[in-house]
């Protein structure tokens, strides 16, 4: 099944798309079955046990209402509880690494254990939203990735039992900004204000039974594309993970919680990022991304996403310098 979120005469709707073909949603004769109420909805509301009602197969009553997915605008799929983006492509740490000056170092570290970062719930965007840089950043740059939903609690499990609480898979689109992570990164830290402005999540969310065809062992051979306006720009398959996503779930969940509705991401496949190619070449080529650029992700049966780079927002007020210790102590009277 492939669940949907989608804005209706500005009515939020939860929904299946039919019919339940791999390839459904390339023909705009395909109709999304609004079944599951209006209003203000999460695909995966607490208490909510989404696998069970992909195992029953569950349907649209009769009388549900049809919507023409054109005249449907689609929201990302889920509002995620959480969101955790692991870096699990060998080939695109080899390129990415190489603008930090120690690509050797970088992946003798990738290759003792799994790594992620935290991303913001709250910067999610649908799979169509235009998309803008933060402002002041001249480096922006896509992120081709997929990620599983979590669709039950869970703590503390073995990879044989991570499956079992995925839920489904999304295509995602971690967006950076490449100048400012740079900077953040330099003390430590991050990325964090590089990524907090956008991430898209789309086009909906397909149950994990829709992908056995493509299980290869405990990977899926599913082609991922990335095109800037139009041209191919890289391709990979996500069976070129280095840890498959139970192993990832279940790292995830080592003395930690994961919830119902947290995304967990792939990380970039080997061709699915600007970063990469820069690394490579040693210098910032293709160009970065600039508005009225459009970027378009594929995943074989999980459906495309496009998001059109719009220009930034207008800077409210500048970035706050940190006040030197020495005058804070001079204006308060506070001593060591």
């Amino acid at each position: 099944m492939r669940f949907v979120r989608l804005d209706v005469d500005g009515q939020e709707r939860v929904g299946v798309l039919t019919p339940e073909e791999p390839d459904a949603g390339s023909s705009a004769a395909e109709i999304v079955a609004a079944a599951y109420g209006t209003g203000s909805v999460r695909l995966l509301p607490a208490g909510t046990d989404l696998l069970a009602a992909a195992v029953a197969r569950q349907k649209p009553a009769e009388d549900a209402p049809s919507i023409p997915m054109t005249e449907a605008r689609l929201l990302s799929p889920v509002r995620p509880a959480s969101f955790r983006d692991f870096v699990s492509f060998e080939q695109h740490v080899q390129g990415a690494a190489a603008m930090t000056g120690n690509a050797d170092v970088a992946l003798a570290a990738w290759s003792q254990q799994p790594t992620y970062l935290y991303g913001s719930p709250h910067s999610v965007v649908g799979p169509e939203e235009p998309v803008a840089a933060p402002p002041g950043s001249e480096a922006l740059d896509f992120e081709l990735e997929v990620g599983v939903v979590i669709g039950r609690d869970g703590r503390d499990l073995t990879p044989e039992e991570a499956r079992e609480h995925i839920a489904g898979y999304v295509i995602v689109n971690d967006w950076s900004a490449r100048d400012i992570q740079a900077h953040e990164m330099k003390g430590g830290l991050g990325p964090a204000k590089s990524k907090d402005f956008a991430t898209t999540v789309g086009p909906w969310l397909v149950t994990p039974d829709e992908l056995e065809p493509a299980r290869r062992g405990d990977r899926l051979d599913l082609t991922m594309t990335a095109y800037i306006n139009g041209e191919v720009f890289g391709q990979d398959t996500l069976a070129h993970m280095g840890w498959s996503f139970e192993q990832l779930v279940s790292y995830a969940s080592r003395s930690a919680w994961v919830r119902t509705g947290d995304l967990i991401a792939s990380g970039t496949c080997h061709g699915g990022s600007l970063a990469e190619a820069w690394g490579r070449a040693g210098r910032q080529e293709p160009r970065p991304l600039l508005p009225g650029d459009v970027i378009t992700l594929t995943v074989d049966r999980l459906g495309t996403v496009a998001n059109p780079v719009v220009a930034a927002a207008p800077e409210r007020s500048p970035i706050p310098r940190p006040t030197p210790l020495a005058e804070l102590q001079a204006d308060t009277g506070v001593r060591p």
